[in-house]
């Protein structure tokens, strides 16, 4: 199996490969990916995992209700702990049954995360979709406050490094802005589709702050292709997205790019992406994931991609996103810089 190449996370110290496995999937949840991941099988996949080049892998307590961290920590507890060299992130959220999201609450998420996951301390731990408990971003900073409560676990030495992981893209914005974080995870808006993302993951590189890229295939369409997985960012796909994935199929086959290669390799390439996740759900996406990002794409087909416009519009919302004049074209050159 090749080899993948190791970032530094921005200033946590910490080095993780530019894959992480993403575990969302692992924690059965059929209403997000539209099936099944039975715990035999979600096993499997982090056991090949962890014989494979991805050494930093990302779940969170809501993923499943606590499901893909108990899975995790099976496998862990097999292997004698997290093994050296390895990177693990979960996610501090709010009561998925009360919509509660405070100070407490903050507690009881990282208390259960470190219980499910057999570990002593957590290496990173995300602020996790804030916007689903109605959270404002000065509600959130108020003293007494949830990230108060996860910066002080923090100071405690229960958490390593803290980072925030969100949808829209003006919150993140203004959470990073704050100084707090040291890592910001953005989610189906920065892929070969829609690059909404694009002003976040300026303003974090200007500010020192990791940005790890979520969700390059948006879900699925870019991974299996429009016409056997039409769904996008969790939902089904728009028509304009599904014409548009086909536009971007039919160049990468007369190249004879698999279509995920490409779509991974768009943010892989992209130097100011720390890392970027990747859901995987069976032991065979593993070896195909690295295939993937190590597939040989000629430069001839970039340059055909970026003559396609991405979509304006925030993939969940459905509200025009302005990402700054030229913000793909001064993507593109920061690329080619590099």
């Amino acid at each position: 199996m090749m080899s993948l190449p190791r970032r530094m996370l921005g200033r946590t110290g910490l080095e993780v490969s530019s894959v992480c496995a993403g575990c969302a999937p692992l924690g059965d949840m059929p209403e997000a990916f539209g099936y099944r991941v039975p715990a035999e099988q979600a096993l499997a996949t982090l056991r090949a995992i962890f014989t494979s080049p991805i050494t930093f892998l990302d779940t969170a307590a809501a993923y499943g209700d606590g499901e893909s961290e108990r899975r995790i920590g099976i496998v862990l507890r097999e292997l004698g702990g997290l093994p050296p060299g390895y990177v693990l992130a979960t996610k501090a959220d709010r009561d998925l049954a009360t919509g509660r999201f405070d100070a407490e609450q903050v507690r009881r998420s990282v208390e259960r995360s470190l219980h499910l996951l057999g570990l002593e301390r957590l290496q990173l731990v995300y602020f996790h979709d804030p916007e689903h408990a109605g959270l404002s971003v000065a509600e959130a900073m108020a003293p007494g406050g949830p990230v108060e409560a996860l910066l002080a676990l923090r100071d405690a030495g229960v958490i390593e490094h803290v980072g925030v992981a969100a949808g829209p893209i003006d919150m993140l914005i203004a959470y990073i802005e704050t100084g707090v974080f040291e890592v910001v995870i953005t989610h189906n808006r920065y892929t070969l589709l829609n690059r909404t993302a694009e002003p976040l993951i300026q303003r974090a590189n200007e500010l020192g702050v990791a940005v790890v890229n979520a969700a390059p295939y948006g879900s699925g369409l870019l991974a299996k292709g429009p016409s056997a997985f039409p769904r996008y960012a969790y939902r089904a796909a728009r028509p304009d997205e599904i014409e548009r994935a086909r536009t971007i199929e039919a160049i990468c086959a007369r190249y004879g790019v698999p279509l995920a290669a490409a779509a991974l390799q768009f943010s892989l390439r992209d130097p100011r992406i720390s890392s970027t996740i990747v859901g995987m759900s069976r032991p065979e996406r593993v070896t195909q994931t690295i295939q993937f990002a190590t597939w040989p794409i000629p430069d001839a087909l970039w340059e055909e991609l970026k003559q396609l416009e991405p979509l304006p519009y925030d993939p969940q919302t459905g509200q025009l996103v302005a990402t700054g004049e030229g913000g793909s074209q001064d993507a593109d050159r920061r690329r080619a810089d590099h």
